[in-house]
């Protein structure tokens, strides 16, 4: 173990015991320029909520922070890790900073070491930039950047630019010592299962979390308890939290939904209701995430919600084009008329001014 790389130990069992872990937005003012007074109530509002953690640099804040126009991902990492140093050390709370970590082997190693500078506890690294490596080649990538920072390994959709991964590398990084955890957001079953047997088969599912980025199917994951067989015997799983674009907004009832989630998973029964309650929230990511157009309008959806409640100014993204698709607010207001309970809106009316002008 490096322990150059600060306490994997503790960052271990923090995820394991599991959390909410927003994926936090970028907040643009109307000229497309940092909004750093509303940035930084998102991230007082993501603590304030009870967030466990928070994933900076990651989809939901838009990887072109990245682009040399922008240059905006040292900014925006440093904003939340001081804002969030900030609210930790008024409340006596301890809330885990993760960095996306995106690129080339390079580039990779690069934001993984500014991510340590910013005292990021871990990364999250996405292989998208790698879409013709072979799975020795991605663990190399892996081995390289994990010498650098605590990695979450990170499944992520093709729809949202992923790539496929298979059940032989799931294998493989599981294996490297420093990998803390994993986010299965494939949006697949299949492709979900693939990662669960593959860290069940490496001997290692004790040492790491698991952490749903499925949006589509939140709560089921959250339920589920996985049983694999393994050379070693059978081996129980389960999904510790999430770490989600769609928990980006409404994030206190996220909270709140995972302690009933982690319940039920315990005592071994799954009230009928949290199943209603689990379908009613795939209709939401569809309409948040805006799956009819294959998720176009996914960013821009939760940006609607955030700016409807005070905490963004503008939906606007750094691509002036990417905005709503047609209907996508008439659905998402839908959610709100037909879940009610879903919404945080009084707790962010009651705290709003005060994360604005801390």
């Amino acid at each position: 173990m490096n322990n150059s790389l600060g306490n994997i130990a503790d960052i271990r069992e923090r995820l394991k015991a599991g959390m909410v872990i927003p994926a936090h937005p970028l907040a643009l003012n109307q000229h497309g320029q940092l909004d750093e007074q509303h940035q930084r109530a998102l991230t007082r509002y993501y603590h304030a909520a009870g967030a466990g953690g928070i994933a900076v640099g990651v989809h939901t804040t838009q990887f072109a922070i990245r682009d040399p126009k922008h240059a905006l991902l040292k900014p925006v990492l440093k904003l939340a890790s001081e804002t969030l140093g900030a609210c930790d050390q008024s409340a006596g709370t301890k809330t885990l900073k993760i960095a996306g970590i995106c690129g080339e082997t390079p580039q990779a190693v690069t934001e993984a070491g500014v991510a340590r500078e910013l005292n990021y506890d871990a990364g999250l690294l996405s292989l998208a930039a790698l879409p013709g490596a072979t799975d020795s080649e991605l663990i190399d990538h892996a081995k390289r950047v994990a010498g650098v920072i605590p990695l979450l390994g990170f499944y992520l959709q093709p729809a949202a630019g992923g790539r496929w991964l298979s059940a032989k590398f799931w294998r493989k990084f599981a294996e490297i010592p420093n990998v803390v955890g994993i986010k299965i957001a494939p949006f697949n079953r299949y492709q979900t299962l693939d990662v669960i047997r593959a860290v069940a088969e490496s001997g290692r599912a004790d040492d790491m979390a698991l952490y749903t980025g499925n949006d589509d199917n939140i709560v089921v994951d959250l339920l589920t308890e996985f049983e694999v067989p393994t050379e070693r015997g059978n081996v129980r799983l389960h999904f510790a939290g999430g770490l989600l674009g769609h928990w980006a907004c409404w994030t206190k009832r996220a909270v709140e939904l995972l302690a009933e989630c982690s319940e039920a998973r315990t005592a071994g029964i799954v009230p009928a209701t949290l199943l209603t309650k689990a379908a009613q929230i795939t209709e939401a990511n569809a309409a948040l995430f805006d799956a009819a157009n294959n998720f176009t309008g996914c960013i821009p959806g939760i940006h609607y919600v955030l700016q409807g409640q005070g905490l963004l100014s503008t939906i606007r993204c750094l691509n002036p084009d990417e905005s709503l698709s047609a209907g996508q607010a008439e659905a998402i207001e839908n959610v709100r008329t037909r879940c009610p309970w879903m919404t945080d809106d009084a707790f962010v009316r009651e705290h709003r001014d005060e994360w604005l002008n801390h």
